[in-house]
C-alpha cells in the first residue's frame, strides 16, 4: 500500500478503476456522489501522477496544467466514452461543486496564514508587489495592443489572469466573477485565461533561476533567502499555513462551515450591493483574520481544511473543470505569439520593478525580485517551482503572502474595475 497514484493506493486504484470501466461499459455508471468521487480521484490522480513523472514538465506545474488540459483534448478528440462524460456533466451542474472548493481553499488559505507574518510580509513587500502589478499591467497591455491584440482582452485575460494567483485560488473566481459580470460562459473564459497562467509561470521560473546566476555573480545584491539587509528574524522562515498542532475534528468541521459561511455572505452581498461574490469572501476572510474574529483552534482548523481540499480535491476537481467546462479549440486559440510576447513582458516588468523598487529601499533586490515574480505563479505549486529555480525556500512566506493576498487584491480590484466598465 506504499506505492501510490495521487493519494490513492495502487490496488485501490487498480480496483476502483476496473469497477468505473465496467459500469461504463455496461452504460450504469451514474452521477450519483460515491461513484463520482471514485471516478474524479481516479481520472484525475492519474493526470497528476502522469505530469509528476514527466521531467523539467513537472517543475513547471506539469501536475496542474495536464490534469486541465488533457480531459480537455480527450473530449475534443472524442477519447472519452459518452457513457463517462454523461454522469459527469451531469454531476457538475447537479453539485456545483466549483463554488465549494472555491470557498474552502480562499477562506481556509487566509485563515491559517500566521497573523505576524501576514501583516508585517505584506507591509514589507507591498510596496515593490503594488509598484511592479501597476507597471506590468501598462507593460503587458501596452505591448499585446501594439502586437494587434485587443485591449480589453490583453488586460483581462492574458495579463490580470498571469497575477490572479494560480488556478483554484486565483484564475477560476476571477474568471466566475467575468462570467457574471460579461454574461459569457465560465468555461469559455477560463479556456482563454488559463493559458497565462502556465506561460506566465513558466517565465518566473526561468527569470528567477537568472536571477539566482546573477547573485552568485554580485553577492552583494542578494540576501539567499533574506529580504532585508538587517531583518527581523521572525520574519525570515518557517511556511504559511502550515501547523502542526493536533487539531479537534469538530474544529475542522466549523471551519469548513464557516467557509461556507463566508460564501454565502459574499452571495448576498452581490444580490444586495452588486459587489462581486468572489470579492466580498476574500474581503471578509482577510478582515476575520486580521481581526481575531474566529479562536486559533478555529484557524487551525481552517487550514486542515485547506489542505484536504489543496491535496484531495484539487486534482479531481480540474480534472471536472477540463471535460465539462474547458473547451480544447480556446486552450488552443489562446497560444498565439503576441499573448507570448505579452506574458514575457508582464512577467519581466513585474520582477523588474520589483528589483529596482526593492534596491531603492534598501533591501536585497534579487531576493525581492523573486518574491513579485511568485505573483506570477501558479499558486502554492507555482512557488515551489519559483523559489526553487532560485534556490530560496526561506522566501516561502513571503511568496505565499505575494501569491495569496497579492492574487486576492488582483482578483478584487479587476472585477471592481470590470464591474464598473460592463
Amino acid at each position: 500500500m506504499n506505492v501510490r497514484i495521487g493519494v490513492i493506493p495502487l490496488p485501490v486504484h487498480i480496483v476502483l478503476a476496473f469497477s468505473i470501466f465496467a459500469f461504463a461499459a455496461m452504460g450504469k455508471l451514474s452521477a450519483e456522489l460515491a461513484p463520482m468521487i471514485a471516478c474524479l480521484a481516479v481520472c484525475g490522480f492519474t493526470c497528476f501522477e502522469l505530469g509528476n513523472r514527466i521531467p523539467v514538465f513537472r517543475s513547471i506545474g506539469g501536475p496542474v496544467i495536464l490534469s486541465t488540459i488533457l480531459p480537455s483534448y480527450l473530449v475534443f478528440s472524442k477519447v472519452l466514452p459518452l457513457a463517462l462524460l454523461k454522469p459527469i456533466s451531469e454531476f457538475w451542474k447537479s453539485a456545483n461543486i466549483l463554488y465549494l472548493f472555491i470557498a474552502c481553499i480562499i477562506v481556509g488559505s487566509i485563515l491559517s496564514m500566521d497573523r505576524k507574518v501576514l501583516i508585517g510580509g505584506f507591509l514589507r513587500i507591498f510596496a515593490p508587489l503594488a509598484a511592479g502589478s501597476i507597471v506590468a499591467i501598462m507593460v503587458g497591455g501596452a505591448v499585446g495592443t501594439l502586437l494587434g491584440m485587443d485591449p480589453f482582452h490583453t488586460v483581462f485575460f492574458v495579463v490580470i489572469p498571469v497575477m490572479a494567483g494560480g488556478v483554484g485560488e486565483g484564475v477560476i473566481p476571477l474568471t466566475l466573477g467575468y462570467a457574471a459580470l460579461l454574461n459569457r460562459p465560465a468555461g469559455e473564459l477560463l479556456a482563454q485565461a488559463l493559458p497565462a497562467v502556465m506561460l506566465g509561470n513558466i517565465c518566473a521560473i526561468v527569470f528567477s533561476g537568472l536571477l539566482d546566476t546573477l547573485g552568485k555573480r554580485y553577492p552583494a545584491l542578494t540576501g539567499n533567502g533574506q529580504l532585508m539587509r538587517a531583518g527581523d528574524d521572525a520574519l525570515t522562515g518557517g511556511n504559511v499555513g502550515q501547523d502542526d498542532t493536533r487539531v479537534d475534528i469538530a474544529d475542522i468541521a466549523a471551519a469548513g462551515l464557516i467557509a461556507v459561511c463566508l460564501y454565502f455572505l459574499g452571495m448576498l452581498s452581490q444580490s444586495a450591493f452588486g459587489l462581486p461574490g468572489p470579492v466580498a469572501m476574500l474581503t471578509l476572510a482577510v478582515a476575520a483574520k486580521i481581526g481575531y474574529v474566529f479562536s486559533p483552534s478555529l484557524e487551525r482548523g481552517a487550514g486542515f481544511v485547506y489542505r484536504f481540499f489543496a491535496k484531495a480535491v484539487t486534482y479531481p476537481l480540474l480534472f471536472a473543470v477540463g471535460v465539462v467546462i474547458t473547451p480544447w479549440q480556446k486552450i488552443v486559440d489562446a497560444f498565439n505569439v503576441p499573448t507570448i510576447l505579452t506574458i514575457v513582458a508582464t512577467v519581466a516588468s513585474l520582477m523588474g520593478v520589483g528589483f529596482f523598487v526593492g534596491h531603492r529601499m534598501k533591501m536585497f533586490p534579487i531576493d525581492v525580485a523573486i518574491v513579485t515574480g511568485t505573483h506570477s505563479g501558479m499558486g502554492g505549486t507555482g512557488d515551489v517551482a519559483i523559489l526553487g529555480a532560485a534556490n530560496r525556500m526561506r522566501l516561502m512566506p513571503f511568496a505565499q503572502i505575494a501569491t495569496r493576498i497579492g492574487g486576492a487584491i488582483t482578483i478584487t480590484i479587476s472585477l471592481l474595475v470590470l464591474a464598473r466598465i460592463v
